[in-house]
């Protein structure tokens, strides 16, 4: 039986654990033992917190997306103008929690499963309306078709992650950079 009161601390666990075998293995061929052996704890207690393997991911993949609405809001904080909302927005994306290995490695994953799963593709789209409005209405002052640009922004993010996940060498820094420069391109070709 699990103790009282550790049931955030095991879950936590899990979903930690369940991102870095992801990373390690590169794709859904993991089992709720592996996840769980790597986390310190039974099969049987992985299952009690969340039956199952998509069940965990998801869990792991909420926790990425809530770790990027932190990024967000902290880098929204202190932007007083619409570029730099657009910015922040941007640069969240490829802060260190968010543009990990083990991260992109699991938004890869997210990316091939929402193919055959609902629940990982509504997720997947929750992210994706997000970023677009977010994007959207930072660049609403500067630009006549601000939806477009957010559009083509967000292709680029994903693009970037696919390329950080393949390659294994993108770096945030060179990421962050590629993004804000097609940025500052697409706000003045709108001119």
């Amino acid at each position: 039986m699990p103790k009282i009161g550790m049931e955030p601390i095991r879950r936590s666990e899990l979903v930690d654990a369940t991102i870095a075998e992801l990373a390690s293995k590169g794709s859904m061929d993991i089992t709720v033992g592996q996840i769980a052996k790597r986390a310190g704890m039974s099969t049987a207690l992985a299952h009690h917190y969340f039956g199952g393997k998509d069940q965990i991911f998801l869990a792991a993949m909420r926790q990425i997306l809530r770790d990027f609405g932190v990024e967000v809001r902290r880098g929204l904080t202190g932007a007083t103008h619409p570029k730099a909302r657009a910015v922040a927005v941007i640069e969240a994306s490829f802060s260190p929690t968010c543009f990990s290995p083990d991260t992109v490695s699991a938004w890869m994953t997210l990316y091939a499963q929402a193919q055959t799963n609902r629940e990982m593709l509504r997720l997947l789209r929750l992210y994706q309306r997000r970023l677009k409005s977010n994007l959207s209405h930072a660049l609403r002052p500067l630009a006549d078709r601000p939806e477009a640009i957010a559009e083509t922004l967000a292709a680029l993010i994903d693009g970037l992650y696919l390329r950080a996940a393949l390659s294994r060498s993108q770096t945030p820094d060179a990421a962050r950079t590629t993004a804000l420069d097609t940025l500052n391109i697409l706000l003045e070709s709108r001119r």
